[in-house]
């Protein structure tokens, strides 16, 4: 829940669109010259035997060779963005921590859980106990950053590929 919370955050929505943004013209490159290795692999296949053994050979292996680079290329792209997509969730999810922290505090909560967590020691909770919204919503205040315009589609919540700090988000009964 803390994840979806952070990634549904004005701040967290805005931040993912602008890592989004800035990797589409390498996402562009990579697709041209995927189409551009996949149209000479037709062009080989349609002159194949109108070529000799020899300049067959040399295409087929400069067609190899590119789908090398290609691939090296698009896995580096990948773990770029993924690096990209890691930093601006760690960033933003200790600053909504601290939110938490502060709700929690405000609301005379003792302990708060993070029922996201695979491993989550949590069977059952009333959904009233769940405060993401509310800290959502605090957050956004806080933050002061507007909402995003409306999509047609809201993001899914990135996967970090750090361990972000662990953060509760469903609040044990109040004694």
């Amino acid at each position: 829940m803390f994840q979806a919370a952070v990634a549904q955050t004005n701040e967290g929505q805005r931040s993912f669109s602008d890592v989004q943004k800035k990797f589409e013209p390498k996402q562009a490159q990579l697709k041209t010259l995927n189409d551009d290795i996949e149209s000479r692999k037709k062009q080989l296949q349609a002159s194949g035997d109108k070529l000799s053994p020899a300049e067959t050979a040399s295409q087929t292996k400069k067609i190899d060779d590119e789908t090398k680079e290609l691939q090296r290329n698009a896995e580096d792209a990948r773990n770029d963005y993924q690096a990209a997509i890691g930093e601006m969730y760690n960033t933003l999810a200790s600053k909504v921590f601290d939110v938490v922290q502060t709700y929690a505090k405000d609301q005379g909560f003792t302990l708060v859980l993070d029922g996201s967590q695979q491993q989550s020691p949590i069977l059952w909770a009333a959904e009233t106990t769940d405060i993401t919204k509310p800290v959502i919503a605090a957050y956004n205040l806080k933050s002061g950053v507007p909402a995003p315009p409306a999509q047609s589609s809201v993001p899914a919540a990135p996967a970090p590929t750090r361990q972000a700090p662990k953060a509760p988000a469903a609040p044990a009964p109040k004694n």
